[in-house]
């Protein structure tokens, strides 16, 4: 009991002279309070919905099966079956997003994969997967940031979901410019032959989930895609904390 008092009482002193703030809207967090969020920004958090884009999951608020990318044949020939992701990209997933990538905020990956777990139910096609792999970064890349922020949602998922997780057998073997400022096509191109299967014993005949944090136009899944099919996965699918609209 005294342990216990002295601890929430070096807590408390340590809340009055370094408070935590919400990472989105910078205000004072409560004492006590466990989440990135203040109730505000917490209750901002959008999930994708019921109605999204069955091919990509794109949120669509105005329904439909399939949005315009993906309607049709454009989307025959694909290697990524599906998408789906848990959140939105709005402004608050953002802010978090941005500080579990670039400012060594890894404790964010139990928490941002608990959101991936809640929604995982709601995909009923996402119990095919048998292995999560985590997209992974280019080695100079992730030397210079210190760890792949994407394995690290996976492997939170994986202990959530009893799903095993493989962040050896695919790696990035270009390291390509950012996908910023490339149009969808130029994305796609610039992701094609980025990745390769080193490992294909690991995948082959297997329905293997990319873990990523955002989906865009889903041009880095579907360089992994590639490499997955071609090293002989039976089918891939990806799953994304968010998804930008």
């Amino acid at each position: 009991m005294l342990l216990s008092n002295f601890k929430r009482l070096r807590e408390g002193v340590l809340h009055v002279l370094f408070p935590r703030t919400c990472y989105s809207c910078q205000r004072d967090l409560p004492f006590g309070s466990a989440g990135p969020f203040c109730a505000a920004c917490a209750a901002a958090v959008q999930q994708v919905g019921a109605r999204y884009c069955l091919s990509c999951g794109k949120p669509l608020p105005d329904g439909g099966a399939h949005c315009y990318h993906c309607r049709g044949s454009k989307a025959r020939g694909r290697k990524c079956t599906l998408i789906r992701s848990a959140l939105v990209f709005g402004p608050q997933v953002r802010a978090v997003v941005h500080a579990f990538k670039y400012a060594d905020q890894t404790y964010l990956a139990d928490f941002l994969a608990e959101y991936m777990a809640q929604s995982w139910a709601l995909y009923p096609e996402l119990a095919q997967a048998q292995l999560l792999l985590p997209v992974p970064l280019h080695p100079r890349k992730q030397k210079a940031r210190g760890y792949n922020q994407s394995e690290l949602l996976a492997r939170q998922l994986g202990e959530k979901c009893h799903l095993p997780v493989d962040s050896r057998s695919l790696v990035r073997v270009r390291n390509t410019p950012s996908q910023t400022g490339f149009g969808r096509e130029g994305r796609l191109k610039n992701m094609s032959g980025a990745f390769a299967c080193i490992c294909p014993a690991a995948i082959r005949g297997k329905t293997v989930l990319l873990i990523d944090d955002v989906a865009t136009t889903g041009a880095t899944l579907e360089g992994c895609a590639e490499a997955l099919k071609a090293a002989g996965a039976k089918k891939v699918m990806a799953y994304t904390l968010a998804r930008e609209i």
